[in-house]
């Protein structure tokens, strides 16, 4: 149940325009400060998984890898492996969850 009232969130996050999407968007919202939240593909390739790990790390980003790519796709209405969340009070919300 708790899995499904994250999904749910993430597309909300997604309608309501705080998230951003895909590789390098995702990197360049971390190095601005702009990524509070990530979400990371369970079944993403090792070298991305390395580097969004690498740069949340650094820049003190929470990571959630517990979902598989087709749910976070789902979850978004498109195909993303990476997600992260841009506004405070969706990240806070993610913590809690």
């Amino acid at each position: 149940m708790m899995n499904n009232k994250k999904l749910s969130l993430l597309g909300m996050a997604q309608r309501s325009g705080n998230t951003v999407s895909g590789e390098e968007l995702v990197i360049r919202a971390i190095q601005a400060g702009k990524a509070k939240y990530i979400f990371l593909a369970k079944n993403i390739g090792p070298s991305t998984k390395k580097k969004i790990e690498n740069k949340s790390k650094y820049y003190q980003v929470p990571v959630n890898n517990e979902f598989e790519f087709e749910e976070l796709s789902t979850a978004i209405g498109r195909a993303r492996k990476v997600i992260a969340i841009t506004d405070s009070g969706f990240a806070n919300k993610f913590k809690t969850l």
